[in-house]
């Protein structure tokens, strides 16, 4: 993994909201192949990816990306996400 991007938490959030990589990819707007990156770590998003993922989960930037990043999803429900 590349030192200069910082691990993050779209993968498991991603799994407990029930979305598969190409659900998520295509809500932001970007391909199945970006959100993998993203997720293993090879990737940093834009600012504006990045808060569109966190949108989409429900969770906040610092908690997806930052500082706060724990081990349980942080507040977000599986209906709110259901589009």
């Amino acid at each position: 993994m590349d030192p200069d991007v910082t691990e993050n938490l779209v993968r498991k959030l991603r799994r407990w909201a029930e979305l598969s990589q190409a659900d998520l990819a295509a809500r932001v707007g970007v391909t199945r192949q970006t959100i993998a990156n993203i997720e293993k770590g090879n990737y940093s998003p834009s600012v504006h990816l990045a808060l569109a993922i966190c949108r989409e989960l429900g969770a906040t930037v610092e908690q997806v990306f930052g500082a706060e990043q724990n081990t349980t999803a942080p507040g977000i429900t599986r209906e709110r996400n259901r589009r």
